[in-house]
């Protein structure tokens, strides 16, 4: 197999496991790329791309643009902040109206959940889902598993321990399909609050003792509490939520095995991941960063046909 099963890359669930290695196969061909002098293929020379970034981003969306130069796209960005939509314009509106100048492809986040889905049934153009509210963030989850793999050579039978705000995560609901889809087995981590019922008949288990979840696992991905997606008070304070739920140097040091620390980004420093531990041999954080470079070059190249 040379080509993705699908059109667009909405979320890990629409995802073949095939598609999945082949996404790794190929990032891992550009991360070669990537270490050259010249890091830079005519790839996609004729492809336009539009990054549509209806919420905040700073991180995914640098590394979507640095991975469209990479690849030579020509790229469009817009910004919802000071555009139509301020005044009103749907985004249907908003996004047939940047086609128009014929562009191919199109990056979008968006805070409503289903929005990349919505629009993959009116444009013809393909769509990458940078985010969608708390569904999924599919190249997220892609480029946590690659970066697994890259260390342990393997993801079937690794043990991943997904730690926070399992209830408004789009990354977690990506981790989570993607690693099952790859034979790893997943626990969970956080404060009831915080992990939905029923989360374990997608075929993962539930741990609140973070020490406990913490010596069954090989890989610890931390998440960020996402207080923006709060209307009410989901833990009685962050300085509580850090005491039982924080990861700490003096916490992973009380464990009799090395474990690897993952963090997709922005890290609240000291309150789910204290700077010693973020900082520490056992993190490949920057590594998750490097390779997101790399898993979105693949994506981009895939999805217009290239392979």
């Amino acid at each position: 197999m040379s080509a993705l099963s699908q059109k667009h890359l909405i979320g890990i669930k629409y995802l073949q496991k095939s598609d999945i290695e082949l996404i790794f196969q190929t990032a891992q061909q550009f991360k070669d790329v990537l270490q050259r002098p010249i890091k830079k293929v005519p790839s996609l020379r004729d492809i336009t791309i539009a990054n549509l970034f209806f919420e905040d981003s700073t991180r995914t969306r640098i590394s979507f643009e640095l991975a469209e130069k990479r690849l030579s796209a020509d790229t469009i960005n817009f910004s919802a902040s000071g555009s139509s939509v301020k005044k009103g314009e749907t985004l249907l509106d908003t996004v047939n109206n940047i086609l128009a100048m014929k562009v191919d492809m199109v990056v979008m986040r968006h805070s409503s959940s289903g929005a990349p889905l919505f629009l993959s049934k009116h444009i013809n153009a393909n769509i990458i889902n940078a985010g969608d509210g708390t569904h999924e963030h599919p190249t997220q989850g892609l480029l946590d598993a690659f970066s697994m793999l890259e260390k342990f050579g393997s993801l079937k039978g690794l043990n991943v321990l997904i730690i926070g705000d399992i209830k408004h995560s789009r990354v977690a609901n990506s981790n989570i399909q993607l690693l099952l889809k790859m034979g790893a087995n997943v626990k969970l981590c956080g404060p009831p609050t915080l992990v939905p019922k029923h989360i374990e008949e997608l075929g993962v288990t539930v741990e609140l003792n973070l020490k406990k979840a913490l010596e069954w696992c090989d890989v610890a991905n931390v998440l960020r509490i996402q207080l923006e997606r709060m209307d009410i008070k989901f833990v009685p304070s962050l300085r509580e939520y850090s005491l039982f739920y924080g990861v700490n140097k003096t916490l992973l040091d009380s464990i009799k095995k090395p474990i690897t620390i993952m963090h997709p980004g922005p890290i609240n420093r000291g309150v789910e991941l204290s700077s010693d531990a973020a900082d520490s041999s056992q993190s490949i954080i920057l590594q998750q960063v490097e390779n997101g470079v790399a898993v979105r070059m693949a994506a981009l190249y895939l999805l217009a046909g290239r392979a």
